[in-house]
């Protein structure tokens, strides 16, 4: 049983395998384990950011977990969150995001993103193109991958972010951001062919960036969809991009 860490004096369990007999521990009967006396502070630190999981159900795509943690006051919390089961060894994130903004001669710059039916939210979103990053890909080639296979396009990437959290209050799912830019003028782009996996079924959208938000704004209510919040926090930043700087007014003292 875990001892308060209000106490005085806070044992923490170290692993008889791992560590070297000292005259300081002592062994706990029929365990296999020595505890050593340590500080409330450094209990409370080793225990917060070591969180124990506990799996409850686990189907073909997703696992449903319970993290059993310590808060900052010493207290054990529970807490339900959602993992992936496709997590790969040695990838730096579950998938990537993809921004893909098309250039072409004589064409405002537009920014193409996907339409598709979302069971879990019972409607249809709009989203950048997206997908897992597979166990020999870099972040970089999976996003190019993705935008072929999802929009039929070619592209360069001009950056891509490191490892981001999605929603951390109900799932450790994590994702790169990839920026992307596609040379409409080339062969390769002017007719692109989808390349869709089995049970995909993918709808271009294509809208102008400097009128993104606005124009997102108008296919949402003509069509009822979900936008997610990775392109809405994109577009309003282009759009605060453009606005005038708020100006606190002068006040005399």
């Amino acid at each position: 049983m875990r001892q308060p860490l209000n106490s005085c004096r806070v044992f923490l369990l170290l692993d008889l395998g791992l560590q070297r007999r000292s005259p300081s521990r002592r062994l706990v009967p029929n365990s296999g384990y020595y505890f050593q006396p340590i500080s409330g502070a450094e209990a409370k630190s080793a225990l917060s950011s070591s969180p124990r999981f506990k799996t409850i159900t686990e189907r073909k795509w997703v696992k449903l977990d319970e993290t059993i943690y310590l808060d900052p006051t010493g207290k054990t919390r529970v807490w339900e969150s959602v993992k992936r089961t496709t997590r790969r060894e040695g990838v730096s994130a579950d998938g990537v995001a993809v921004i893909p903004v098309l250039q072409r001669t004589l064409h405002y710059d537009c920014v193409v993103l996907v339409k598709q039916f979302r069971p879990p939210m019972g409607a249809y979103c709009l989203e950048f193109p997206a997908g897992l990053i597979d166990s020999n890909e870099t972040p970089e080639s999976a996003a190019l991958r993705e935008l072929e296979e999802e929009t039929g396009y070619k592209g360069d990437i001009l950056e891509c972010s490191p490892a981001l959290c999605l929603d951390p209050g109900l799932t450790n799912c994590s994702s790169h951001v990839a920026t992307v830019t596609i040379n409409g003028d080339l062969p390769a782009n002017l007719k692109p062919k989808q390349k869709p996996e089995e049970g995909e079924f993918v709808e271009v959208v294509t809208l102008p960036k400097n009128d993104l938000l606005q124009r997102i704004e108008e296919l949402v209510a003509e069509e009822h969809l979900i936008v997610d919040a990775k392109l809405y926090a994109y577009a309003l930043a282009l759009r605060h991009a453009t606005d005038k700087p708020f100006q606190v007014p002068f006040m005399k003292f």
